[in-house]
């Protein structure tokens, strides 16, 4: 199966199938450009309307749940799709970015920056995203390559907090 594909599939899709809702983020995988971006941003503007609703655990267990569910959707959405990890596809986004926004400080600029440095990895995906990318053509390779992105960016985010603190 082939990774990313720039053809975005049509708004129908995105109802044909539960899978493909959940993995194309709502419908923001969808956007013509910067599909991953945009789940993203979708992430960052939903987190606020999610969190009050959990404590830490509670919460902690969601993002599990979201995980393994994004392992299912994305695996469905990208066999249909025929491309392994479709731009569309924006789940493996959004839940890591939540775990990142999770044990980022609530302040803006904090998020503003976990968002930055967020996106940064996610599109460079240093090792092992990389590998993980490249060789795990499935649901959870999906996930995985994006919760790596996730740990880079909460550790390069500790390093500021280290560094302006």
């Amino acid at each position: 199966m082939k990774t990313k594909k720039s053809t975005q599939p049509p708004w129908r899709f995105l109802f044909s199938h539960p899978a493909h809702f959940i993995s194309c983020g709502m419908g923001s995988g969808l956007s013509p450009l910067a599909s991953g971006t945009f789940g993203t941003l979708f992430a960052w503007l939903v987190y606020p309307l999610l969190r009050p609703r959990f404590d830490d655990a509670g919460f902690a267990a969601f993002l599990l749940a979201a995980f393994l569910v994004g392992i299912y959707a994305c695996d469905k959405t990208g066999r249909d799709l025929g491309v392994a990890d479709h731009g569309a596809m924006v789940w493996d986004e959004i839940v890591p970015f939540w775990f990142v926004l999770f044990l980022t400080p609530a302040d803006w600029r904090w998020q503003s920056a976990a968002f930055l440095l967020f996106r940064f990895f996610d599109i460079v995906k240093p090792q092992p995203a990389r590998f993980i990318d490249q060789s795990m053509k499935n649901g959870f390779g999906v996930m995985l390559d994006d919760a790596v992105a996730a740990g880079y960016a909460l550790f390069a985010l500790a390093l500021m907090r280290i560094l302006l603190t």
